[in-house]
């Protein structure tokens, strides 16, 4: 699963990074330990792309506790096509989620040592999403929410977990972001595991453990040797 990430870089070279117009629900704070439940921001495209900040933890809209939120903060690729959740945000309601890292946890000397894990290049990168829009009450506003695609490890990441999140190359992402695309054959493929050798990993800091911590003593590298 994925369950934390970071997005500490500056958010006008979020707005470059992913082609969407600066000052546009990008947020204003670095974040060192986005959780679920919190806002997270997300790319959407309606013929242009826009940066919007959704709740992490999708809730469908058929859904009559949004409770449910927080068992989707994942959506595994293998089984979007089929899940009534999923289905039909896969077809229309795609999103990106910007990162530029995430955490997951090991086992090490019989205790789970956190990890965060970011593309060797050090750049910002995104999550395959998906989101819903659920309404309270007829007249409520509605509340837009959204969940990240995982997959299968990559060579990296099968010595920390068994899950990681599907993290798109540009290409992949103008795809992914296309809303003249419905087929979910030509989605599906898109879900592999990140290249390996273009990822690292290091051990953190416990503190990432609360989500009530959120500073950048949390992307240190800790030296556990």
């Amino acid at each position: 699963m994925c369950g934390r990430f970071t997005l500490t870089v500056d958010p006008g070279l979020v707005a470059r990074r992913f082609g969407a117009p600066p000052g546009e629900g990008g947020g204003t704070q670095p974040r060192y330990n986005v959780a679920p439940a919190q806002t997270v921001i997300t790319v959407t495209d309606d013929g242009v792309r826009h940066l919007e900040q959704m709740r992490w933890g999708l809730i469908p809209s058929w859904a009559k506790d949004p409770k449910i939120g927080s068992r989707m903060i994942n959506a595994r690729a293998e089984t979007l096509a089929e899940k009534p959740a999923f289905r039909n945000a896969l077809k229309r309601r795609r999103c990106l989620i910007p990162a530029d890292g995430f955490y997951e946890w090991t086992e090490r000397a019989g205790r789970k040592q956190p990890m965060r894990i970011t593309l060797r290049s050090g750049e910002p990168f995104a999550f395959a999403g998906l989101w819903e829009s659920w309404t309270p009450s007829a007249e409520a506003t509605p509340v837009r929410t959204c969940t990240i695609v995982t997959t299968s490890p990559n060579a990296l990441m099968a010595t920390i977990h068994h899950r990681m999140p599907v993290i798109l190359t540009p290409e992949a992402e103008a795809i992914w972001l296309d809303p003249s695309i419905a087929d979910p054959a030509k989605l599906l493929p898109l879900l592999v595991p990140y290249p390996a050798d273009e990822m690292v990993a290091y051990p953190v800091s416990s503190l990432v453990n609360s989500p009530a911590n959120d500073s950048p003593q949390l992307v240190l590298p800790l030296d556990v040797a």
